[in-house]
């Protein structure tokens, strides 16, 4: 929407004023009242979804926006209207002045607030809490960010409902590397987590996280591990709030702690209960001494009149590994997000950084000749940055590539074409290229990139060395595999000496060289590569991290490759088992296990057992994804297969022939998919006798891969192959001779890499 839009006739859009996973808010006038108003408009992530989803999208919209413009409380946000307009959903909300808790840790270096400014936003909250939990309604993604505190100093809640609705529908991030669907996880309760049912007392557990950080300067599990951070939500006690603060009171920490208790019983009781336990630990503590912490740095002023500014953010020793800090977790309240890679002192956001030498020798340092450009440009641009990697962790590869792109630009210009920050900019640009399907200009941007890095910070950086891991990746894409392994091999050589070889990064660049010596044809060295990954991912991460069981996944895939099913059936099966309980059943990861152990038992010739494996799967998948998600139609394929192997022709032809104009609609008539289908369909043909449709199908399927791959890819070969079988089951010998030594020709032709 334009900034001149006029929506309905009646709202003008004037100044972007936000924007997050659900869309965009803008600060808008109602010309109807003539009063100024936020109007947020929320997108769906994924444009592609059947009209079935959007009309559940609709009506789920319309029923949440409903429920939040019933309520009506002085802490709660007022929604004053909401509809549709070309095609984007909207609401209209009051216009607030002030600043949301995030911002105030923001702008108060991460130190905690003061103790009057807690215990009066902790109680204002609570009454609104309150309000709306008496109403039915469970928040759901409470957070810093969602709690507004005004310039009058009310406390208000945003995003009631419309938070439910962004969390069923699928508006929130999504980890990177894991899969594990979720907003921010530093605020999610235990049950939340568990893909348990939740209720009012889940909303108090994440009331509590928020809490805790306000007051302390730290979210409860202040992990930069996405894994770490959950499974401490679910198992592990909180440090003390005192531990960090000690001059917090005994009073206020025991409500913390309870709010954050893992069992919900074991919590508050309701918000009301929370409300006048906060009121009576007023007079406890009115009378206590301040004890400055050591930890915590110089007490800040009140908040609600003027935000503090102390010079130096508080230090605090990690509780896990150094190397655990480049771990994606998404945002928390305190940071502005994090690096993918451990942070480098002489990576700042200043024009006067330094160069370190390639060489390894010391040398005297060179400021930068480029004048130190005006603080207030630098953080606009590293904010702009930072709304790059949310858009692109969102799955919003575009719209990431055109924000890293021009903010590539102009860091080109104030700081220079070497400075980190520029070279960081770069990088991303090249990652969304490789994400919208354009490896070789990805390949381009890292080449660039990796080269520039490898000058300014060194070879074995961290930040080097991931452009260089990126780059191995495009090249694999691009069936340059030979290259690919070379640049892997110097990868994990450069991050074993600079991190060790159990290091999260030393592991993933293993992981992926064990992926890319299966491409080279090396099956035995790959399984046992991607064997000893496994083992050493379970050490470290833990037997049931995502990670871990990502490569315990390639590890049966490739013992699969190597012919020995049975036990790639066994650890199909386990890393399905470990992924239901660790991510829920309904997980992508855990059902896309499923479909695994349904190939293995095929192959094993246990194609009843398959048959119904598939069906549950095809059930699950169409409740989770919808009936005509490509997963949804993969599980059906799967079905069709065993119905054949089973001998039930006419039953694997309807199925394979449904799912092929399924895929041909959505994926297009040359996907690899809706080919594979169509040569199902020809396999169908065959056995049923009816040899002339069969060619026809097979001609398609050839004629596609020729043309989309080329003549000598080994899928066109082996399509081409079909049809010869094919032509000699109708008795035209002499054309099924020709064609077959055409395909040794070409066979021959590109084993030798003639022309």
């Amino acid at each position: 929407m334009g900034d001149t839009r006029l929506i309905q006739g009646r709202y003008r859009l004037l100044d972007l004023i936000g924007r997050g996973g659900m869309g965009e808010v803008w600060r808008a006038r109602d010309e109807s009242l003539g009063r100024h108003v936020a109007v947020k408009c929320l997108k769906p992530l994924n444009t592609e979804h059947d009209p079935a989803f959007t009309r559940v999208l609709r009506e789920r919209f319309r029923r949440e926006a409903r429920v939040a413009a019933a309520l009506q409380h002085r802490g709660v946000t007022v929604v004053h209207d909401f509809g549709e307009a070309d095609g984007v959903l909207y609401l209209v909300m009051e216009l607030l002045e002030g600043s949301n808790l995030s911002q105030l840790l923001e702008g108060n270096k991460h130190h905690p607030l003061p103790l009057d400014d807690i215990v009066e936003i902790a109680d204002q909250a609570a009454s609104a809490l309150a309000y709306t939990h008496q109403q039915g309604i469970v928040h759901r993604d409470l957070k810093p960010a969602n709690i507004m505190l005004l310039t009058d100093g009310t406390v208000k809640i945003c995003d009631f409902g419309i938070a439910r609705l962004g969390t069923d529908i699928g508006f929130t991030s999504r980890l990177t590397g894991t899969g594990i669907a979720m907003g921010t996880p530093h605020y999610m309760s235990p049950e939340q987590i568990g893909g348990d049912q939740v209720d009012h007392r889940s909303d108090l557990y994440s009331f509590g996280c928020v809490l805790y950080e306000i007051a302390t300067g730290v979210p409860p599990f202040d992990l930069e591990d996405a894994w770490a951070v959950l499974v401490g939500h679910r198992d592990t006690p909180p440090e003390p709030p005192r531990s960090h603060r000690a001059e917090l009171p005994e009073e206020v920490e025991r409500i913390i702690l309870d709010l954050l208790a893992k069992e919900p019983d074991e919590r508050p009781h309701d918000a009301r209960e929370l409300g006048r336990r906060i009121r009576e630990s007023r007079t406890a503590y009115a009378h206590v001494p301040t004890v400055v912490s050591a930890a915590a740095g110089p007490p800040a002023r009140s908040h609600l009149s003027a935000p503090s500014r102390p010079e130096q953010p508080p230090s605090r020793e990690p509780r896990l590994p150094s190397w655990t800090r480049g771990m994606t977790t998404g945002h928390k309240a305190a940071g502005r997000g994090l690096r993918t890679t451990p942070p480098d002192p002489s990576a700042g956001l200043t024009g006067d950084w330094i160069a370190r030498p390639s060489t390894g020798r010391v040398e005297e340092p060179v400021l930068a000749e480029r004048p130190t450009p005006p603080p207030e440009v630098v953080a606009a641009l590293a904010g702009r940055h930072t709304a790059g990697l949310s858009l692109g962790r969102l799955g919003r590869w575009t719209e990431a590539g055109e924000v890293h792109r021009a903010v590539a630009a102009e860091r080109e210009h104030v700081l220079g074409p070497d400075h980190p920050d520029t070279l960081a900019s770069r990088h991303q640009v090249g990652l969304t290229l490789s994400r919208t399907g354009r490896p070789a200009d990805a390949l381009r941007e890292y080449t660039h990139v990796a080269r520039g890095r490898e000058r300014v910070l060194g070879p074995d950086h961290p930040d080097t060395l991931a452009t260089r891991h990126d780059m191995a990746y495009v090249l694999g894409r691009l069936g340059r595999h030979f290259e690919a392994h070379q640049a892997y091999t110097t990868v994990l050589a450069g991050r074993a000496r600079a991190l060790g070889p159990d290091h999260p990064d030393t592991l993933r660049c293993r992981h992926n060289l064990a992926l890319n010596l299966s491409r080279l044809g090396r099956l035995e060295e790959s399984y046992e590569t991607a064997s000893d990954v496994a083992d050493a991912r379970a050490r470290v991460l833990g037997p049931n991290h995502p990670d871990t069981l990502v490569t315990r996944y390639e590890v049966a895939y490739l013992l699969g490759q190597l012919g020995r099913w049975p036990e790639a059936l066994r650890m199909y099966r386990d890393v399905a088992e470990s992924r239901a309980q660790a991510l829920g059943p309904d997980h992508p990861d855990a059902l896309a296990a499923r479909y695994e152990v349904g190939i293995g038992l095929g192959r094993l010739g246990r194609s009843a057992d398959a048959l119904t494996l598939y069906r549950a799967l095809v059930d699950d998948r169409t409740r989770v994804d919808g009936p005509v998600h490509p997963e949804t139609l993969r599980a059906r394929h799967g079905l069709g297969v065993n119905l054949g192997r089973l001998g039930r022709w006419e039953e694997a032809l309807a199925e394979s022939r449904e799912v092929c104009a399924l895929r041909e609609r959505v994926l297009g008539p040359d996907h690899p998919d809706t080919l594979v289908s169509r040569r199902e369909v020809a396999v169908g043909l065959g056995w049923l006798g009816r040899w002339a449709d069969a060619l026809t199908e097979y001609r398609r399927v050839a004629d596609a891969r020729e043309r989309v791959l080329g003549a000598d890819h080994h899928d066109a070969l082996a399509s081409r192959n079909d049809e010869a079988h094919c032509l000699e089951q109708l008795g035209r010998g002499p054309e099924a001779v020709e064609l077959y030594r055409r395909v040794a020709v070409l066979r021959q032709r590109r084993a030798t890499g003639g022309h």
